[in-house]
């Protein structure tokens, strides 16, 4: 073969040759050579000038014979077993080593000072995260965020994802798709860092809670009247939360729905009897849902303890709506803190 077939950068002689390389020479000797050998080589942990430098010094190779691969190998692996200690190359390399070993704010607030990009390719995480977090996602926010979502996942869990959110909220999403084709890399990818932070649990929020369930937390010590009201305001407002809202409410009408029938002897077990009898009367005097709601209770006493309530609930009489309110309202706090110390599990409601 001839000299100019084989490169002028490269001659082929062996140990002679090697003191002649330069170091990006070898390093590009070395990483073709692990890439040939099937191993993982991960460049894209490089600054984007060195992986530019890298890429092109290959570029420019043709040959290296035997002796000089060996040399240049022998070298490497010489360089690598004299290393007793290695740090990670600037900030960034610093606090993924540290991860987990300082505090998530001092690690924020040094990210921030020093331009740190906290995520290297964002999306690769998040389209690889479970598909219930996929799906918080979606659901939590902006259409024009999930439509973004959806676009850079596989058609396949794209599909699957939107077939598990309501109808209204999946055809939001499918529509603000068509408004994402003026969408920059840049915007992109900011999105991205968002998306990845936030199934990363960093930053850290302010709120344990989603803001449907604060939102219904309020709402469930909240007079009827109030409730009903701001559900109204909600739904002409945002109609998707309002329905996550509603989810989140517990009240005196959910029962039936909410609650396992084998549950109900434990609820009642720790109500004091004068406001459980309130309740009831009152209930059973308004008719409709907390009726059912009611009737439900009774039922699902034995046949004792059930004809005892019904005689104290004749004998009671009638009873004002604000007693009647004030008395379910302990029921309903009775059957939150059985549910929180885990004595109950709340029925799951169907999405619609």
């Amino acid at each position: 073969m001839q000299s100019h077939q084989l490169g002028s950068i490269v001659p082929v002689s062996g140990a002679h040759t090697n003191r002649r390389l330069t170091r990006r020479q070898k390093a590009a000797i070395v990483v073709r050579y692990l890439l040939n050998q099937g191993a993982n080589v991960p460049l894209t942990e490089l600054p984007d000038s060195l992986q530019e430098v890298l890429t092109t010094q290959m570029g420019s190779m043709r040959y290296v014979d035997r002796e000089t691969l060996a040399d240049v190998v022998a070298e490497f692996a010489e360089e690598i077993e004299g290393t007793g200690l290695t740090f990670p190359r600037g900030v960034a390399g610093a606090l993924t080593a540290l991860d987990g070993k300082i505090s998530p704010q001092t690690a924020l607030r040094l990210r921030k000072e020093a331009g740190v990009r906290q995520f290297g390719d964002p999306w690769s995480q998040v389209c690889e995260a479970e598909a219930e977090a996929l799906k918080n996602i979606l659901m939590s926010e902006s259409a024009e965020v999930a439509a973004i979502l959806l676009s850079k996942l596989s058609v396949m869990k794209a599909a699957e994802l939107l077939g598990g959110i309501p109808g209204e909220r999946a055809r939001r999403i499918a529509y603000a798709v068509s408004q994402t084709s003026d969408a920059t890399p840049e915007a992109v990818d900011r999105i991205g860092l968002a998306l990845a932070a936030q199934l990363q649990g960093a930053p850290q929020t302010a709120f344990d809670e989603t803001p449907d369930a604060r939102v219904g937390a309020i709402l469930n010590f909240s007079q009827a009247a109030i409730r009903d009201d701001v559900l109204s305001g909600l739904e002409e407002t945002d109609e998707d939360f309002a329905t996550l809202v509603r989810r989140a409410i517990f009240t005196f009408e959910n029962i039936p729905e909410r609650i396992n029938e084998r549950d109900v002897p434990t609820i009642s077990r720790d109500v004091p009897r004068e406001d459980l009898v309130t309740a009831l009367t009152a209930a059973l005097a308004a008719g409709d849902a907390l009726e059912v709601a009611a009737t439900f209770l009774l039922e699902n006493h034995s046949n004792r303890m059930a004809d005892a309530l019904r005689d104290e609930i004749s004998e009671r009489g009638q009873v004002s709506a604000k007693d009647g309110e004030i008395a379910m309202t302990e029921i309903i706090n009775n059957i939150r803190a059985l549910e929180t110390n885990g004595e109950i599990k709340f029925i799951l409601p169907e999405e619609e």
